[in-house]
């Protein structure tokens, strides 16, 4: 039976990743088997949670993947590994559901990770309201983050009231301010682990900072997790049977959800990948995807993709099906303008410019109803840039109020729009295809998903 760890904060940029990171890679460079989920939508805190565990992380939300979704994915996990990592989303009670429901709906304990760069008596009260705001949260105990010396660490820890253990504890330990061990980041997050030099050397730091404390035990101290009763999945037909999805992937399409290629398998698809980046040719294919990525960083290498930009163009023009997402949408524009307010060419199949902001456009959970479909595809928005167009939108998602940090596609209500042109098919929104497959097949196929 494996143990299992919920880390969370009082809010983002607190260290959640880092943590979970060093205590996945600790226990995966000492031979154990651990699985790591991110709850809530993510792209880019996965891929540092893989790197550090070496294997595939999922998203977990109760909203848009479903309770039975994250069921099926944690008992799946808990039946071949020793150890259970969740990171959890924003803070702990942000959104609704929020990462607390999530540790309470499945039994598994919450270690709350506090920047205590600024603070020291206070560290315990956040620890006391987190551990307290809600009954029966299950609970193991609380982790500093930036510590700035040994002192600073022994405030932290006596602040927690020894004659009461269970108020805001127990301690787990600290982590050092320290820019060896702290995650790089830009605009969208954290960058991915694939871009810098020193990953594995950053990843190596924070597991040694967490060996020998009490969060990097010995699993056999941990309490044994019960894992959920998962109901069976319900069969899944295969309409794209016999069908290849060709799916680019590099540094400019990196956000790429492994359930997602999963469900295509599933359906009976073969997906077949390649880089725009690289020069790769569009290979032999019945449909085509674009997914999100950070297109606006390489802008100019994708300006001069005319070969790809001209069989791309060919694809739809012989009807056969194209969804982009996100950065797969801003790819397709005439025009991309990147941070610094130059101007690109692009690809050009989709009247408009994309421009890259200076500010979050939209964030939050949406939906997509496609028509004749009872299920529609939930998923989630989250971007810096916009879309100036003419184009009118086909269908808009429909936005899913959660926080007052999730807003609503661009800020209109309408949610997110959904563009379509022939055989082309784009918007903002990220799908978990997992939702509904039957609807994620119809993304890949013809005719419109959006029309009766």
């Amino acid at each position: 039976m494996a143990a299992a760890l919920l880390i969370a904060a009082p809010a983002s940029g607190q260290g959640k990743t880092t943590v979970a990171a060093a205590l996945a890679r600790l226990h995966a460079r000492q031979g154990r088997r651990v699985r790591c989920f991110k709850c809530g939508p993510d792209f880019l805190d996965p891929m540092w949670l893989e790197a550090a565990s070496g294997r595939p992380v999922d998203a977990l939300d109760l909203w848009i993947n479903g309770p039975d979704d994250c069921a099926q994915r944690l008992a799946a996990a808990a039946s071949k590994a020793d150890l259970i990592i969740v990171e959890g989303v924003m803070g702990l009670f942000d959104g609704e559901p929020s990462a607390a429901d999530l540790a309470q709906r499945f039994g598994i304990p919450v270690a709350a990770v506090i920047d205590a760069g600024a603070m020291a008596g206070t560290f315990a009260a956040v620890a006391h309201g987190l551990r307290h705001w809600r009954h029966a949260l299950p609970w193991a105990g609380v982790f500093a983050n930036r510590v700035g010396s040994p002192r600073h660490a022994d405030m932290l820890r006596e602040a927690l009231d020894p004659a009461r253990p269970d108020d805001g504890g127990p301690w787990l330990g600290q982590l050092s301010r320290s820019d060896t061990v702290a995650l790089p980041e830009r605009h969208l997050g954290l960058t991915m682990p694939a871009e810098a030099a020193d990953t594995r050397a950053r990843l190596d730091a924070a597991a040694d900072a967490v060996a020998g404390q009490p969060l990097g035990r010995e699993l056999a101290a941990w309490p044994r997790w019960q894992p959920p009763q998962a109901p069976q999945p319900a069969p899944c037909r295969r309409p794209l049977a016999g069908r290849r999805i060709a799916v680019a992937r590099d540094a400019a399409f990196a956000f790429i959800y492994a359930a997602n290629l999963e469900v295509l398998r599933e359906l009976g698809a073969r997906p077949v990948f390649f880089s725009p980046l690289a020069g790769d040719s569009l290979p032999p294919c019945d449909a085509l995807w674009l997914p999100g990525g950070y297109p606006e960083l390489h802008a100019a290498r994708l300006a001069e993709c005319a070969r790809l930009r001209a069989q791309i163009a060919a694809h739809v023009q012989s009807g056969k099906p194209l969804w982009a997402e996100c950065g797969g949408l801003m790819v397709l524009a005439e025009r991309l303008v990147d941070a610094t307010g130059r101007s690109h060419a692009m690809w050009g199949l989709l009247p408009g410019t994309a421009v890259l902001g200076r500010r979050l456009a939209a964030l939050g959970p949406h939906e997509m109803p496609l028509a004749a479909e009872a299920m529609p595809l939930r998923g989630h928005s989250f971007h810096w840039s916009r879309f100036e167009t003419t184009l009118e939108p086909a269908s808009f998602t429909t936005p899913q109020r959660r926080s007052a940090a999730a807003g609503d596609g661009d800020g209109d209500g309408d949610g997110e729009a959904v563009y379509e042109l022939g055989s082309l098919r784009a918007s903002w929104f990220h799908p978990w295809f997992a939702s509904s497959p039957a609807a994620a097949a119809r993304l890949f196929d013809m005719p419109s998903p959006f029309r009766p």
